[in-house]
């Protein structure tokens, strides 16, 4: 039997579980409780009290028994009604059909009904709407007669205090539960932080704290948080070191090309060229999303201005679309060079590309769009990883880079904890790249 349909309605934040769990045994034991006092006090307290009443209202009757029509039957049983406290006097014969009458919550009326109407037959009518007394018709040999006396002898007094003491003392108890049960998930909610902001490139302050299982998943943490903080800052020495070094070469290359003659320095130049391109797209890659601090930014600002810029350098580019606004927490100079990446690729393989920015209250979007040929879904995953090249499926007379282009928009998303996504542009027909990130 499956319970997948139990997730629905299943609360997603660890207080509002923990709460779950905590109050439904309280609630479930306090049912239980409820259900077993109502079957113990309720029926059993109440039918041994009425079996009490019940022989003293048969000695009643049998005093009446005797009596003749007519007879004043509260002065003719006086001598044993007023000791046992009960009060009888004579009622119209209608009376007798009257329904029975109680408060919808008397459930200790029901038993007195269902009691009395088994032990004495001759009662035909009963009157329990009075908290105070309980009133009976009985049909009798002298005629019909109501039988009056105290509800306290027929029911238990106070039976609400126990279901009181039970719900007082479940408040009071999940009350110091709660506050035990904070300080115990104050640790996972302090690591949830800080591995969320540190998969948003942030890197707060964490301390492994709380229980021992805990503190283990903190310490794991910490010590995972150092090693890829390592390795990041080892590729990009290495990337910068390597990159650095290859610049003194290229530069004294290029003075001994200035030397030669121009049909024979143009190709050479040319090639020179594209190392340089390389080289500072390694250094691109090495920088990845760790350029600058995060801080409140105008996404709509940051697209308009790497529109302007592409369109003063002469290229195609345009903003089409600008839905919502509003500040979200960037690094501005990361997501531009990611941008800038975005449209370069798009202006290199297309004719033309629109850029256009979403701002809703859970996430931001950034969609580059172009008209080229796009790239087929089952390379799309490849084209995000570093030095992947898919000329075949690009325009390979534009162009190919070293295909670091994607991978840099991708490592600078993922800084900021979104993701980059890569679909056909339904409204282009070329590739449509899109930087989701979550507010």
């Amino acid at each position: 039997m499956s319970f997948a349909w139990l997730k629905l309605y299943m609360p997603r934040g660890i207080y509002a579980r923990a709460a779950l769990i905590l109050l439904l045994p309280v609630v479930v034991v306090q049912v239980v409780v409820s259900v077993l006092f109502a079957q113990r006090h309720f029926e059993g307290v109440t039918v041994q009290m009425a079996d009490t009443v019940v022989r003293e209202i048969r000695l009643v009757l049998q005093d009446l028994s005797d009596l003749p029509r007519g007879a004043d039957v509260q002065v003719a049983t006086a001598d044993v009604a007023d000791p046992l406290d009960m009060r009888v006097e004579r009622i119209p014969a209608p009376e007798l059909e009257a329904p029975n009458s109680r408060d919808w919550d008397d459930f200790s009326g029901l038993v007195v009904i269902r009691r009395l109407s088994e032990q004495v037959p001759e009662i035909r009518s009963f009157d329990l709407s009075s908290s105070a007394a309980v009133r009976l018709a009985v049909d009798t040999g002298t005629g019909p007669v109501a039988i009056t006396f105290d509800r306290r002898r027929i029911s238990a007094r106070n039976p609400h205090q126990l279901l009181v003491y039970m719900v007082f003392f479940s408040i009071l108890t999940t009350m110091v539960s709660f506050v035990y049960l904070r300080n115990q998930l104050r640790p996972i909610r302090r690591l949830a932080r800080a591995a969320e902001a540190f998969g948003r490139g942030r890197n707060i302050p964490f301390s492994p704290a709380g229980a021992s299982e805990l503190r283990a998943a903190g310490t794991a943490f910490v010590d995972m948080r150092n090693r890829i903080e390592r390795q990041i800052e080892t590729r990009t020495l290495m990337l910068s070191g390597v990159s650095h070094d290859l610049r003194t070469p290229l530069t004294r290359m290029r003075l001994s090309l200035s030397m030669l003659e121009d049909d024979d320095r143009e190709a050479l130049e040319q090639d020179v060229d594209d190392m340089q391109g390389m080289i500072d797209a390694f250094l691109d890659f090495a920088k990845g999303d760790g350029q600058g601090e995060p801080e409140r930014t105008d996404p709509v600002a940051l697209a308009t201005t790497v529109v302007e810029d592409a369109q003063r350098a002469g290229q195609p580019v345009s903003l089409a679309e600008v839905e919502g606004a509003g500040t979200v927490r960037l690094r501005p100079l990361a997501m531009r060079r990611a941008l800038d990446n975005l449209v370069s690729n798009a202006v290199r393989y297309g004719g033309r590309a629109e850029v256009s920015v979403r701002i809703t209250e859970k996430s931001l979007r950034f969609r580059v769009e172009d008209d080229g040929p796009g790239i087929p879904e089952e390379q799309r995953a490849d084209a995000q990883r570093p030095f992947t090249r898919l000329d075949p499926a690009r325009n390979q007379d534009k162009g190919s880079g070293v295909g670091l282009g994607l991978a840099i928009a991708t490592d600078i998303a993922r800084g900021h904890g979104g993701t980059l996504r890569l679909g056909h542009s339904s409204k282009l027909g070329g590739l449509r790249a899109d930087i989701v990130i979550a507010r």
